[in-house]
């Protein structure tokens, strides 16, 4: 007789499936995320790396229970992030302020973008001076801390202090409101 191999196949994550994920669990993601973390920002972050890690993963998903297995990857990632050390370190390298490469993704994800920069814009016109004006060069136009301090004739170490701090108050204003 010829054996018969039972081995079952991995199961793959299209980028369709990963649409799906998204679409059906990303308020809740999300929603986990910051009340985790109490970071806008950050739970915007650990958000796409929760679903990035269930597509890298999902072979290894079992099939059951789709839900429970992305609130757990997503409580996962907020743990490690509250965990890690880098975090509750100051920034000091000017490195650190450099804005990455923005890759554009679908008309969907730019509406949401153009969104999420005009409620920046909003609240960055609400801080005081001159955290506002650095925030605004620095979050929506995206100048580094150097550029900004060319333009407005001050040292780059107190640019990025202002930096940093504007980043306090937008964390705390949005720390006010609820979840998306």
């Amino acid at each position: 007789m010829e054996k018969i191999s039972t081995v079952e196949k991995p199961i793959v994550c299209t980028e369709s499936r990963l649409e799906e994920l998204i679409d059906s669990y990303d308020k809740l993601v999300f929603s986990i995320c910051y009340k985790l973390t109490g970071d806008y920002f950050a739970a915007e972050d650990l958000a796409q790396e929760t679903f990035l890690s269930a597509f890298q993963k999902y072979e290894t998903f079992d099939g059951t229970n789709e839900k429970a297995w992305i609130c757990r990857i997503a409580t996962n990632k907020s743990i490690d992030y509250l965990r890690s050390a880098s975090r509750r370190n100051v920034p000091t390298e000017d490195t650190f302020f450099e804005t990455a490469v923005e890759n554009k993704g679908s008309p969907e994800d730019i509406c949401m973008e153009e969104e999420i920069k005009e409620q920046l814009e909003r609240r960055c016109e609400g801080l005081k001076p001159p955290y506002n004006e650095v925030a605004r060069a620095y979050y929506l136009e995206e100048l580094s801390p150097r550029e900004i301090a060319l333009r407005l004739g001050q040292n780059v170490k107190t640019i990025q202090t202002q930096i940093y701090r504007a980043r306090e108050m937008l964390r705390k204003i949005y720390g006010k409101e609820e979840p998306v």
